[in-house]
């Protein structure tokens, strides 16, 4: 929605808030250091930030005092997308910059991280230790044999082990990957084979839900089809003995050893991320070392405000981008707090109460999560003390209206909410926090810093209160350098360039407000139009899923081979509901008076369950193909989704309907 319907903001900072935030202290210096415009706030910084590229990021390195080692040629030597090439001839090292604040004496013995799960209180690592730790384990890397380009991977969930382990593993000059223990070991094979990893770490198992999931048996079908290991690090978070050949965690960070940092180049890879992957296998993302520390240093140290004192909480697990993310909380000298387990467990309001035991100040969660909640009737503010939470940050998918509404009216008044969007092809934000700015309900609040973020209409025009494709028109330091096993760079270049060529198409819808907001519609390759009229899924599931009786929902646009559209609506219902006639007409009423009449499902249809990738997304484009009649085993990656079982019911419903 844009301002001519909600011109009021829901929240805006006041004028001591704006000056204390480190992006006002950014400018500042900026305007006298390297020309940014010392007024116009934060719109004319953004302005600055993409006119002047090249300046922006010297300046970035320059106030986050990046540690080159080597000096850089120039700032950026090449723009062309993709290959854009950032500081040529600089050498530095991520580990170096996460550990840094361990070198402050005053600082060396607060935690850099705090640890919570089902079954511990929170327990505290400090940033000597952890740096100890790191120094241990990147020796042990060494001795093993692992070498500046090797891939090191992790087979864990959110716990300090996996931490130290990339900061190790980037240490020595090596590329981290990880998934998730809840990966089955085909999910775990189609990522793990393409990269072809020397070591892994692994666990026994792990607790969710109240439960403990034993993973032995997977953990040896993966040592079996990974022929490149040399070593597998056993970490027993059930309390069970190491696997014959495996190695033990302890022994292998028990040294008190100062960490060595192997000095790459810029452009040398850090981690390898992957796409959800639905059809094919998942996208092996590469992205470097100097282009993640720039990017996260402006993303979290500018548009999150975090630093020394805050605490950063994020659920998320090893296998989405959103734990990388949050490892780079270090860089700014801020505790980063891992949670491993169930994020409902033993109740919906779990994760305040984490909030509260670890003093969080920016509690990052999913959409989904917050409206859950709403849904629970969870009240955190009546039963949490969340006075340190300063923001709350979501993502995974758009924050419906009520969701804005929701955490005001029950977490605080005074809340910064911070709806952000972004990819893991980036491993950051295009749109979303701004400390300084107004929030308004329902959008993000303005394209991050040197992002030229624009919508375009199908015929590459930029449109403002327009519906229109995300594209990102200059590189960012954080685009991925390669894919792995694309040599040529043709599955790169297809699947962000090809409908713009030299432009960044990400694949969703948006709109940019008259006050520079975004909203996000969705993805735009399984978008809903209807008559010419276009719409995103997720502004039908912001209108249905406020309904008490529908748990979860998924639309599909079909174009039919008659020139005819076919839109379903599969509703997961509620617990006891029913979906009768009244429930029908209630759900086609809503759409209609909220949305569009235009928008009304042809079809309701109750299913057992939503399937999801292994990342939490709603997969709507595989079930518009199954829909369509393709295979189950060309319409989508089996390891991909959460559970594939749920894909059989519309592969029923197309060869019913054929």
């Amino acid at each position: 929605m844009t301002s001519a319907v909600n011109p009021a903001p829901l929240w805006q900072p006041d004028a001591d808030r704006i000056a204390a935030a480190r992006i006002t202290r950014f400018q500042a210096w900026a305007a006298e250091r390297y020309g940014a415009p010392a007024e116009g706030g934060y719109p004319a910084l953004h302005r600055w930030s993409v006119d002047e590229l090249d300046t922006f990021w010297q300046a970035v390195a320059d106030w986050f005092d990046v540690r080159f080692s080597t000096p850089y040629e120039r700032v950026l030597a090449d723009r062309t997308m993709p290959g854009a090439q950032w500081f040529p001839g600089a050498t530095l090292n991520y580990a170096e910059h996460a550990l840094r604040t361990a070198d402050d004496p005053a600082r060396a013995h607060e935690p850099a991280l705090i640890h919570v799960d089902e079954t511990h209180d929170p327990a505290s690592i400090s940033w000597t230790e952890l740096r100890h730790q790191v120094g241990s384990l990147a020796a042990q890397l060494r001795a093993l044999g692992v070498r500046p380009g090797d891939r090191v991977s992790g087979y864990l969930p959110n716990i300090p082990q996996a931490m130290t382990a990339l900061l190790a593993t980037a240490a020595v000059g090596a590329v981290w990957t990880s998934c998730a223990p809840d990966f089955g070991a085909r999910s775990v094979l189609d990522r793990f084979q393409q990269v072809e990893p020397v070591v892994l770490f692994t666990v026994d198992g792990y607790r969710y839900g109240g439960k403990e999931h034993d993973r032995t048996d997977t953990v040896a079908e993966l040592r079996r089809e990974l022929p490149t290991l040399r070593a597998v690090v056993h970490i027993p978070l059930l309390g069970t003995p190491a696997p014959e050949g495996a190695l033990d965690w302890s022994e292998l960070t028990s040294a008190d050893t100062e960490p060595v940092y192997e000095q790459v180049s810029f452009d040398h890879p850090l981690w390898v991320l992957y796409s959800s992957g639905t059809t094919g296998l998942p996208k092996a993302i590469v992205q470097s070392q100097g282009g993640i520390l720039l990017e996260h240093f402006k993303q979290l140290g500018l548009h999150c405000d975090l630093g020394p004192g805050d605490r950063f909480f994020w659920y998320t697990s090893t296998g989405w981008m959103m734990w990388n993310f949050l490892v780079s909380g270090l860089l700014t000298g801020t505790t980063v707090i891992l949670y491993d387990g169930s994020p409902g467990h033993p109740d919906t309001g779990a994760q305040w109460a984490i909030a509260e035991r670890t003093g969080a100040t920016l509690f990052g969660t999913s959409a989904a999560y917050v409206m859950a909640c709403r849904k629970a009737g969870v009240h955190p503010a009546r039963d949490h003390d969340l006075s340190r939470v300063q923001c709350v940050a979501t993502t995974g998918s758009p924050l419906p209206p009520d969701g804005f509404r929701w955490l005001h009216d029950e977490v605080r008044e005074d809340l910064w909410i911070a709806s952000v969007s972004g990819g893991t092809d980036v491993c950051s934000c295009f749109a979303g926090a701004v400390p300084t700015l107004p929030v308004h309900i329902g959008e993000l609040q303005a394209a991050c810093l040197g992002t030229d973020l624009q919508a375009w209409d199908p015929h590459g025009k930029p449109v403002i209160g327009e519906v229109g494709e995300l594209v990102v028109t200059n590189p960012m330091p954080s685009m991925p350098i390669h894919f792995w096993n694309d040599p040529d760079g043709s599955r790169y270049h297809d699947s962000y360039f090809e409908m713009f060529p030299g432009v960044w198409r990400h694949g969703d819808w948006i709109t940019i407000t008259d006050h520079g907001s975004v909203v996000i519609h969705g993805r735009s390759d399984s978008t809903l139009n209807r008559q010419g009229v276009r719409m995103g899924s997720a502004d039908i599931y912001e209108a249905v899923e406020r309904l008490p009786e529908i748990r979860e929902s998924l639309v599909i646009g079909l174009e039919e081979p008659d020139g005819g559209y076919w839109m379903p609506l599969f509703v997961h219902l509620a617990p006891g509901a029913v979906l009768d006639e009244t429930l029908r007409a209630r759900i086609k009423q809503t759409i209609r008076e909220q949305l569009s009449p235009r928008h009304v499902p042809d079809d309701i249809i109750e299913v057992p369950g939503i399937p999801h990738t292994l990342t939490g997304k709603r997969i709507e484009v595989p079930v518009k193909r199954l829909l369509q009649g393709t295979a189950l085993a060309k319409a989508v990656n089996p390891g991909s989704v959460d559970n594939l079982d749920l894909l059989h019911f519309y592969e029923d419903l197309a060869r019913n309907r054929g």
